[in-house]
């Protein structure tokens, strides 16, 4: 249940993050490529962040400033990965194209660049040390029938989702 709600509040904050910086930019906001109000490969990256950097903690025994390299480091790069991957995905079912970084500098496709993965790498410091703690403050207080609530409601909004072939933005 931990880490299902942690992913149900990244994917929300991922929400509030996207529609925030669609507002900055002028652009309509919206929900991403599903109706409600979350973005899952938020929710997926910070799970993997979560993970490996708990795996990084607890396998390794190294003194903080090289545990925090080699986190970011490994992290920027699969984070990274996953939003290539998440791109594609998106392109191939949908045939939408959420995001285009080939006007970036430093890009590598349409997908990648190196200006989004700086932001990767310290949005993972971010979770970790920053907003993780919070979260662990109050996500016990959370009951398992609101988690199986949500769990319902995003399977119907995948469901929906993936027989309309059609993303919601």
């Amino acid at each position: 249940m931990y880490y299902l709600n942690c992913f149900f509040i990244y994917s929300f904050i991922g929400f509030v993050y996207e529609n925030i910086i669609a507002l900055v930019r002028g652009k309509k906001m919206g929900s991403g490529m599903l109706y409600g109000p979350y973005t899952p490969i938020y929710g997926l990256g910070a799970l993997l962040i979560l993970i490996i950097s708990k795996f990084i903690f607890n396998i390794l025994s190294l003194n903080k400033i090289l545990e925090i390299i080699i986190i970011v480091f490994s992290l920027t790069i699969i984070l990274t990965f996953l939003e290539w991957i998440g791109g594609i995905l998106i392109e191939k079912i949908f045939h939408v194209v959420f995001w285009d970084y080939s006007n970036f500098k430093f890009h590598i496709g349409k997908y990648i660049a190196l200006e989004v993965s700086l932001i990767w790498a310290l949005g993972s410091l971010i979770v970790i040390y920053v907003l993780q703690p919070l979260i662990n403050k109050f996500i016990s207080f959370i009951p398992n029938y609101v988690t199986y609530i949500l769990l319902i409601i995003f399977i119907i909004d995948l469901v929906a989702t993936f027989s309309s072939k059609k993303v919601h933005r």
